[in-house]
């Protein structure tokens, strides 16, 4: 028992303390891009998913994937990391999906709505450049469903 005692009171506070040196995963930092889409010159009335591609070098060492999907009247903040964190430095195009959230597998498709007349990054009409400490403000993107 006394054996037991003695383990316990040298081998815990070890324990605990490898626990804190946990390393944290490594993050780019990222700057605010945001907009609003339009379809056919109306609020889209639901979410449509914005997908973003990088047009310069991939990072393999580091690669992020960024995208969002907008709220219901169509304004839309880009996400990397966090919620509306914005996105890493670097030439992108956005591609759209304007589909349906399935609430019972918490998956988002189906048909788009849009034809898919905007999900080639390569066709992609939409490219813009992120660049240190220079929010992105994309304006009004107009859509089409015709």
């Amino acid at each position: 028992m006394k054996l037991l005692n003695i383990l316990c009171a040298t081998l815990f506070p070890l324990m605990f303390s490898a626990c804190g040196s946990v390393e944290e995963p490594y993050t780019k930092e990222t700057f605010p891009v945001t907009g609003k889409i339009t379809v056919d010159g109306q609020e889209p009335g639901s979410p449509i998913q914005v997908s973003c591609h990088r047009l310069d070098e991939i990072d393999t060492e580091h690669p992020t994937i960024s995208g969002c999907k907008t709220a219901n009247d169509g304004t839309f903040e880009i996400s990397t990391y966090t919620s509306g964190d914005g996105m890493p430095e670097g030439e992108y195009a956005l591609t759209f999906l304007w589909g349906k959230m399935n609430m019972l597998s918490r998956s988002y498709g189906g048909p788009d709505k849009l034809k898919k007349r905007y999900t080639n990054p390569e066709k992609s009409e939409i490219k813009f450049t992120v660049e240190p400490e220079k929010p992105v403000d994309l304006g009004v993107i107009e859509l089409t469903t015709k």
